[in-house]
């Protein structure tokens, strides 16, 4: 998965993924690996700022880009959705200024 794979190279830059390695607990998706955290099943992780970003207190250090890959997320209109007007919409509206704004709100960048 992406964000779990951004985590390793982050903590391998850091030099903390081979002392680290066996205390890591990897969670199915990037949910899951929030919920870890925010259940307290796992005294820290890597989570997305999105699931973070809203909520009042705890800690959090922000990844500096440099230290993974580019995490890439699209969106695109399947052959099936392609005559579906509410599906055309909704991807005109994802290219949207007001989308946008809440798109980089959240903590991602738009290219």
């Amino acid at each position: 998965a992406p964000y779990g794979e951004a985590a390793v190279e982050t903590m391998r830059r850091l030099k903390v993924y081979d002392a680290l390695a066996p205390r890591i607990v990897r969670g199915s998706s990037i949910a899951q690996a929030y919920q870890y955290v925010a259940t307290g099943n796992a005294e820290l992780g890597f989570v997305a700022l999105s699931q973070v970003i809203n909520q009042p207190g705890g800690s959090r250090w922000l990844v500096p880009a440099a230290d993974h890959a580019p995490i890439q997320q699209q969106a695109v209109l399947l052959k099936t959705g392609e005559k579906n007007p509410a599906a055309r919409a909704f991807l005109t509206f994802l290219k949207s200024r007001t989308a946008v704004a809440i798109i980089k709100r959240y903590g991602y960048e738009v290219r």
